[in-house]
């Protein structure tokens, strides 16, 4: 992961064995959750992973007191095998001011980003902590993220937070209504719907997560091969950027000429979690 470090920090870790979160430090701890997943369409064994990144404060716009950010990981491996086949991850999906109007939540392709094995590099935008799988993404979300001068992030450790009504390694803060972390343990990030339309698009597609949900952010996020199309901004947008089913006319306001990023050092420390046993009795 890369973020640029400033007003929150890093990541935080609270203290365990209380009912409302309280922080320890601000260390860089990544929280981890993984359950059964089941996925029409698959035949592998699959688990769902969660990371989250949890923070002291939103200090950007409307900032406000702990702020709960995750990437997720739907992983697979052969069913005929199961014990001794290997996981692979299948696909991706980072969370980005999840269900406001601002939300430019996203799902791709494992291979699409080049983490099958491990870990994308994944940009966390300045101060708002939301999460992106391409760095050109994090001029969406109305444009309160700011991802330049980015460092990685520093992760000193995975904490396996266990379930929502099973919280692990004292993580009893987890349901506290002082924020939405519990919402978001609950649910899974791939339902079939967003798989379905996903595997419609092109290979090399990054998609919004919520398809025509905001009129601005088109139902299909820029697309890998496509990136170094994108010449600027504003009414020539339109011509300069392929999509899949609409325009994304104003959406995009700066030019840029990245392809998709490149793997960062820190994601080898998200990749060690795919090796994580999946939990039985896990919740939707």
């Amino acid at each position: 992961m890369l973020s640029r470090q400033e007003c929150s920090s890093l990541p935080a870790e609270f203290i365990p064995g209380l009912a409302n979160p309280i922080v320890q430090d601000q260390n860089g701890t990544i929280y981890g959750q993984v359950f059964p997943a089941k996925v029409t369409g698959l035949s592998q064994t699959t688990a769902e992973i969660h990371f989250y990144h949890l923070w002291k404060q939103d200090c950007g716009a409307h900032g406000h007191q702990l702020d709960a950010e995750h990437v997720s990981v739907l992983v697979g491996r052969s069913s005929d095998h199961p014990i001794s086949a290997p996981w692979k991850a299948l696909y991706w999906y980072a969370a980005a001011h999840e269900n406001t109007i601002c939300d430019v939540s996203q799902i791709t392709r494992a291979s699409a980003v080049g983490a099958e094995e491990h870990g994308p590099t994944v940009w966390i935008s300045a101060g708002k902590h939301a999460s992106f799988l391409n760095e050109t993404l994090c001029q969406g979300g109305c444009g309160a993220d700011l991802c330049q001068d980015m460092v990685p992030l520093g992760i000193t450790q995975v904490i396996n937070l266990g379930e929502r009504d099973e919280p692990m390694n004292g993580a009893l803060w987890i349901n506290s209504s002082e924020w939405l972390l519990a919402g978001k343990m609950a649910s899974s990030d791939f339902p079939d719907s967003a798989i379905a339309r996903l595997n419609s698009l092109p290979s090399r597609e990054i998609a919004l997560f919520n398809a025509g949900r905001h009129p601005m952010h088109a139902t299909v996020a820029i697309s890998g091969v496509t990136a170094n199309a994108v010449a600027k901004s504003g009414t020539d947008t339109a011509s300069a950027v392929s999509v899949g089913e609409a325009s994304t006319g104003n959406a995009l306001r700066k030019s840029y000429d990245k392809t998709i990023g490149a793997l960062g050092s820190s994601a080898r420390h998200v990749g060690k979690a795919l090796h994580l046993k999946p939990k039985a009795g896990s919740e939707k």
